[in-house]
């Protein structure tokens, strides 16, 4: 088989969904009995210290014998996160005022926390940290 032909079996059907930093590739591929299967490739950009980019791909291969198990505990999935979370977004990367969990403390940690401080602010700040020497690394 010709490189063409072989790149014209490959592109049977594509879809592309950008996501921020993360790139989905949806695509419909022939098996070598020219049966077909889809495969699905997360395409996530890094960018190194000097300014150039990387990407890490992860694929995964599904076949026609599991698209009707997998559609359905996508869908379990998909509907379960959206019945417990909303479909709103809740991220650090969304929300500029987002606050994670273990940055708000709950009652019982303030108490805990305030009985722990002292007035001045440098020990407070020093009990927070542990002495690293770097020359042990």
């Amino acid at each position: 088989m010709h490189n063409n032909e072989m790149m014209e079996k490959e592109e049977i059907f594509s879809k592309v969904l950008r996501a921020g930093r993360r790139t989905y590739f949806f695509d419909v591929r022939a098996t070598k009995a020219d049966d077909y299967y889809l495969t699905i490739t997360e395409s996530k950009k890094f960018t190194n210290d000097d300014g150039s980019f990387h990407y890490k791909k992860h694929k995964i291969y599904l076949y026609k014998e599991d698209f009707s198990e997998f559609n359905e505990i996508l869908k379990e999935m998909t509907d379960y996160i959206i019945n417990e979370k909303g479909d709103e977004v809740i991220s650090e990367r969304h929300q500029k005022d987002f606050k994670k969990e273990y940055d708000t403390p709950k009652p019982d940690v303030v108490k805990e926390v305030a009985s722990t401080e002292t007035t001045n602010d440098t020990a407070t700040a020093e009990s927070r940290f542990t002495d690293v020497d770097f020359d042990d690394i």
